[in-house]
């Protein structure tokens, strides 16, 4: 059984010892367990993964020794910016596993015109706060060290004009089948955009803002996904062909 990875926001050096408070702290000592002498894994999201051994426990710090710094190949080479229309329930909460999972670089929730719902003012701190512990979870598990940044929400249209990346795309149902993921460059650019939709799709107008815009055209087949299954279908499929998965 491997050691327990941990984030934490403290800077980490070794040789010298890190206080760890808040959640962390009450993971480490209630759920885990943690006793003096146990090993973990602790990453603030720089890049690098510090092997650490508790040193004290109590009810709401643990003192941790930090040691050796390495450096896992667990991000993917391609940085992805992923722009995804809001969904109600947990399927949003989904979405952002999976896509951290799968290596994205950052997260954009997007209001659209078929998104039908939106976020109180005064609720909006606490859900960026929500998503951002999703993905520093599915960080834990999964062996990444950089954490994907979210963003406040914003609209679609404002989105696609301001993301910067060498290869956008969009996925979207159209008659024009010909577009497909065989249209996907092998060997990855530096970076990437990727739109997905909200239930319902992407209007005319919208899917023309994202086109007039450099996005191009992806379907993934056949058949339509739904908004939570999109991001982890096409991010898995630009990873076949950037070279990161096996094909």
């Amino acid at each position: 059984m491997r050691n327990p990875r941990l984030f934490t926001d403290q800077p980490l050096t070794p040789g010298n010892q890190v206080v760890l408070k808040g959640n962390v702290a009450q993971h480490l000592g209630r759920v885990l367990r943690a006793r003096a002498g146990d090993h973990i894994a602790l990453f603030s999201g720089d890049g690098q993964e510090f092997a650490a051994t508790v040193l004290t426990v109590s009810k709401r710090e643990v003192t941790v020794d930090i040691g050796e710094a390495a450096t896992p190949q667990t991000e993917s080479p391609v940085y992805t910016a992923l722009g995804l229309c809001l969904s109600k329930g947990d399927r949003f909460d989904w979405a952002i596993q999976k896509a951290t999972e799968l290596g994205v670089g950052a997260i954009a929730p997007l209001q659209s015109e078929r998104v039908d719902f939106s976020i109180p003012p005064d609720r909006m701190e606490k859900r960026i706060a929500h998503w951002q512990q999703i993905a520093i979870s599915a960080c834990e598990q999964c062996g990444r060290v950089k954490v994907p940044s979210i963003t406040p929400p914003q609209s679609l249209v404002s989105w696609v004009e301001n993301v910067s990346a060498e290869q956008k795309w969009v996925l979207h149902c159209a008659e024009d089948t010909s577009a497909s993921a065989s249209a996907v460059t092998h060997g990855g650019p530096r970076d990437a955009a990727l739109l997905i939709g909200p239930e319902g799709g992407l209007t005319d107008q919208e899917f023309a803002a994202a086109s007039a815009e450099g996005f191009q055209l992806l379907q993934l087949g056949p058949r339509v996904l739904r908004t939570e299954t999109a991001p982890a279908a096409a991010l898995s499929v630009l990873s076949v062909f950037w070279g990161e998965m096996p094909s």
